[in-house]
């Protein structure tokens, strides 16, 4: 855990309160040991910025492991939706990878 980061971010933020950048660090730092306060961070960034695609696949994942599938299915595929119209191919490709993988959709040779 690092407090003097997350704490510095915090600063950041009441700089500019409205920086997805920022709002995306803290989400992360938080992850680490408050998962329900990086969750609230990810939900303001879908919210408030929709096209910031980073977002989408650390909320989806976030949602799998507290064990909200059905909410992760809808990140996944509002992200995929999102990054496809931003022209962000490689996130597209990588939330479709988790979501493929989250509906058992994964197939690998044996």
């Amino acid at each position: 855990m690092s407090l003097s980061r997350l704490e510095q971010l915090l600063v950041f933020l009441q700089d500019d309160p409205n920086d997805a950048f920022t709002l995306y660090a803290i989400a992360t730092e938080y992850r680490n040991f408050d998962k329900q306060k990086a969750m609230e961070y990810y939900e303001k960034l879908l919210a408030e910025h929709e096209s910031y695609v980073g977002t989408y696949y650390h909320a989806a994942k976030l949602y799998e492991e507290l064990g909200q599938p059905e909410t992760a299915e809808r990140i996944y595929k509002k992200g995929m939706m999102i990054s496809r119209q931003e022209g962000n191919m490689h996130a597209f490709s990588e939330l479709q990878q988790a979501y493929n993988k989250m509906m058992g959709l994964d197939y690998e040779d044996e």
